[in-house]
């Protein structure tokens, strides 16, 4: 939301906690007006429909936590411990941000920017990964490999949400086995997903 004017950014903030909570089908340009403190004319002036309004704050929630992620990587060159720390980020958020969480939750597989969040960098890590032999898995079970790990992200993002498990169970779970169904052995897997978790870095 770098390119926003405060006014631009406050309603696409409303509109983030709004889908989160309701969908899309749901908000409407009054309920957007109420909850960022703004008149409905306003709403109108700065928007040009829901769906590009929503695609915006999809895409931008996309590129933020992309980046974030990759950038808490830079010190890592082995694609297991990246892939597991990856996995914990993501659920580690949204346990910390539930509507962060929820959004996610809704939203990541029918959206294209949120698909593209999970799926870019992991792609060349699993890539590096399978030519590398730390990875066992057939080059053309790609896309189901990616996803096993966006789906299995995603329930354990519900259990968290949900209060089933915490994010810490629910991360090292997801993450230790996504690892050993990749062919990491199971006394590795374990190990690289409950090595400690370095902080989401923010972005400068």
């Amino acid at each position: 939301m770098e390119s926003l004017n405060p006014t631009q950014r406050r309603i696409h903030q409303a509109a983030f906690r709004l889908f989160a909570e309701r969908g899309t089908s749901q908000v409407n340009i009054l309920d957007l007006a109420q909850e960022a403190g703004v008149a409905r004319g306003t709403v109108y002036s700065n928007i040009d429909n829901m769906e590009s309004l929503f695609e915006a704050v999809a895409s931008h929630l996309a590129k933020e936590m992309h980046e974030r992620v990759n950038k808490s990587f830079n010190s890592l060159s082995d694609p297991a411990p990246r892939l597991a720390n990856g996995i914990r980020l993501f659920i580690r958020r949204a346990h910390e941000d539930s509507q962060w969480g929820a959004f996610i939750h809704k939203f990541a597989m029918s959206n294209a920017s949120l698909r593209e969040m999970f799926s870019s960098q992991a792609t060349t890590d699993l890539l590096s990964g399978l030519s590398s032999g730390r990875y066992t898995f057939e080059k053309g079970q790609l896309l189901s490999v990616m996803t096993l790990i966006s789906s299995s992200v995603l329930g354990s993002i519900f259990l968290v949400l949900e209060g089933h498990k915490t994010w810490r169970e629910s991360g090292s779970d997801t993450a230790e086995l996504v690892l050993r169904a990749l062919g990491v052995p199971p006394e590795e897997a374990r190990a690289l997903a409950i090595t400690e978790l370095p902080a989401l870095p923010s972005l400068d």
